[in-house]
C-alpha cells in the first residue's frame, strides 16, 4: 500500500531528557540511564557486570552527565566507585570501556590520576586506584539498539516506534561516532537511519524532528530522487548514502 505521511513527528529529544533524574546525555545528546551497583568489584569484575546485564560501565561526556550519574545513587557520602575509565597501558592513554568514545571530558580531582582505573568520588571529581581493588560502580543502557532483522525503511521506520521510540538520528559528531559502532555488528552492508527526503519540501529531514545539520551523507550521493531514504554504511568511514527504500532490506538502528 502505498504510504502517504512517513514523518509522524514526536517530541525532541532534549524534552525526554529532563524526565529522568538518573538519565544520561551521552553521547552528544543521546540519552541512557546511569545505575549505581552496590555489589563491590574489581574494575575488570564490574566490567564483565556491566556488559551482561546492562550496556557497559558508566560512560562520563560532560558535566551534566556527572551530576546526573551523582543523582542516581542514594549512597550517602563519602563513597568512591568505578566509572568506565581505565589507562591503556602501556601508551598511558586513558580510555573509556565503550569503544569509539572519544575521551574529551575530563573531572579529574587534584594531582590526579595516579592509578590506572578511575572511579568517581562523593564530590563530583574522579580519582583512581588499582584495578584490582574491590569498589561499587557506576553502569549504563544504550539509548540506541541495533536490530538485525531485514526490512524495509518502511517497515524498520514502524517497528522501532512499536518496540522502542523511532528510528536513529544523528545530530552531531559524537552521535556519529555512537551510531557507527553499533553499525559494525550489523548483518547487512547498510543500516536505516531515521533519515528521509521529502521532494514536496525538497529537503532531508529526521523522522524524530530533529534538523539535519550535521550531515554525513557521501559526496557522489547528489540528485533529489523522491522515495529514497537514509542508510549508514557498515564499513570504511560509515558514511551515509540514500537508497530507494522499497528496494532493499538492511538492519537497522532504533533510539530507546
Amino acid at each position: 500500500p502505498k504510504i502517504t505521511v512517513y514523518y509522524h513527528l514526536t517530541g525532541s529529544i532534549a524534552a525526554v531528557s529532563s524526565l529522568l533524574s538518573g538519565q544520561c546525555s551521552s553521547i552528544g545528546g543521546q540519552l541512557c540511564d546511569y545505575h549505581f551497583i552496590r555489589y563491590e568489584k574489581t574494575w575488570e569484575e564490574a566490567q564483565k557486570y556491566c556488559r551482561k546485564n546492562h550496556t557497559d560501565l558508566a560512560t562520563v561526556s560532560n558535566q551534566t552527565d556527572m551530576k546526573r550519574l551523582r543523582s542516581s545513587t542514594t549512597a550517602k557520602p563519602p563513597y568512591k566507585a568505578w566509572i568506565g575509565l581505565q589507562e591503556n597501558t602501556p601508551n598511558i592513554v586513558w580510555r573509556w570501556s565503550l569503544p569509539g568514545v572519544n575521551f574529551s571530558f575530563r573531572s579529574w580531582d587534584k594531582d590526579e590520576p595516579k592509578k590506572t582505573c578511575a572511579m568517581t568520588t562523593s564530590d563530583g571529581k574522579w580519582s583512581s586506584d588499582d584495578c584490582n581493588n574491590k569498589k561499587p560502580f557506576f553502569c549504563y543502557d544504550d539509548s540506541v539498539i541495533l536490530i538485525k532483522k531485514n526490512m524495509t525503511w518502511v517497515d524498520a521506520l514502524y517497528y522501532c516506534r512499536d518496540h522502542y521510540r523511532d528510528l536513529v538520528s544523528i545530530t552531531n559528531q559524537d552521535e556519529q561516532l555512537w551510531v557507527q559502532e553499533r553499525a559494525k555488528m550489523a548483518s547487512t552492508p547498510y543500516v536505516w537511519l531515521g533519515l528521509r527526503y521529502t521532494c514536496t519540501l525538497d529537503f532531508w529531514f529526521w523522522v524524530t524532528d530533529e534538523t539535519v545539520l550535521y550531515t554525513n551523507l557521501d559526496p557522489d550521493q547528489s540528485g533529489d530522487d523522491c522515495n529514497v531514504s537514509g542508510a549508514m554504511d557498515r564499513n570504511g568511514t560509515h558514511q551515509w548514502v540514500k537508497m530507494i527504500d522499497d528496494n532493499y532490506k538492511f538492519n537497522f538502528i532504533c533510539s530507546k
